[in-house]
C-alpha cells in the first residue's frame, strides 16, 4: 500500500492555480510551483509525470469543473434574468469579488502550449455559448445573442483587469450587476 499524498489534491490544485493565475504559464516556474504546493519537485513529478504541462492541464480541468457550476443556472433556471443573476453571483465567488486575476487570461500568455491555449479557448467558447443561449431564450436574435454574450464576457474580463490594475474590485462588482441588462435587455424597437 502506497503512502498517502502529503497534500490533498484539492489543496494542491488551489495552490497551483494561484501560481498560474499570478504568473501565467511561462512564468510559473517549477520552483514557484513547488514552493506554493509545499511539495518537493520530485513529489510534483510523481503527481504530474509530464511536469508543468500536466500541472497546467490539471488546473484547467479544475477550472472547467468550476465553470460548469458557474454556467449551470443558464440552462437549469427557467427565468433568464434569475439565471444570469445566479451566474453573476457564482462568477463573483469564483473571482473572489474581483480580487483574483482570470486564470484563462494568464494561462494563455506567452509560452503556453497550444493544447493549453485550445482548452482555454474551448472553455471561453462554452461560456459564450451558454450566455448566448440564455439571451436567445430572453428574445434576442441569434446574431444579437452572440453579440450580447461577447459584450458580457468582455465586460467581465475587462473589469477583472481594472480591478487588478487599480487594486479596486468595484468595477468588477458593477460589471456583474450589469450582466442581466447586457444579456437580457430587450432590443430597441425598429425605426
Amino acid at each position: 500500500m502506497g503512502r498517502a499524498p502529503s497534500v490533498d489534491d484539492s489543496v494542491l490544485l488551489r495552490h497551483l492555480t494561484e501560481i498560474f493565475r499570478q504568473s501565467g504559464y511561462e512564468g510559473a516556474s517549477l520552483t514557484a510551483l513547488s514552493a506554493a504546493s509545499g511539495l518537493h519537485r520530485a513529489s510534483l513529478y510523481h503527481r504530474f509525470p509530464t511536469g508543468k504541462p500536466g500541472m497546467a492541464a490539471a488546473v484547467l480541468e479544475s477550472v472547467e469543473r468550476a465553470f460548469g457550476d458557474i454556467v449551470a443556472p443558464l440552462t437549469s433556471e427557467s427565468d433568464p434574468t434569475a439565471a444570469v443573476e445566479e451566474m453573476a453571483r457564482r462568477v463573483g465567488v469564483f473571482y473572489a469579488a474581483g480580487r483574483l486575476a482570470c486564470v484563462l487570461d494568464t494561462m494563455t500568455l506567452r509560452g503556453a502550449p497550444d493544447d493549453i491555449r485550445a482548452r482555454a479557448a474551448h472553455l471561453a467558447t462554452s461560456w459564450l455559448t451558454a450566455m448566448a443561449d440564455v439571451a436567445r431564450r430572453a428574445g434576442a436574435s441569434e446574431e444579437d445573442a452572440r453579440r450580447r454574450a461577447r459584450a458580457a464576457l468582455a465586460r467581465i474580463e475587462g473589469s477583472l483587469i481594472l480591478a487588478r490594475v487599480l487594486d479596486d474590485p468595484a468595477e468588477f462588482q458593477l460589471a456583474l450587476a450589469e450582466l442581466p441588462q447586457i444579456l437580457i435587455r430587450q432590443p430597441a424597437p425598429a425605426g
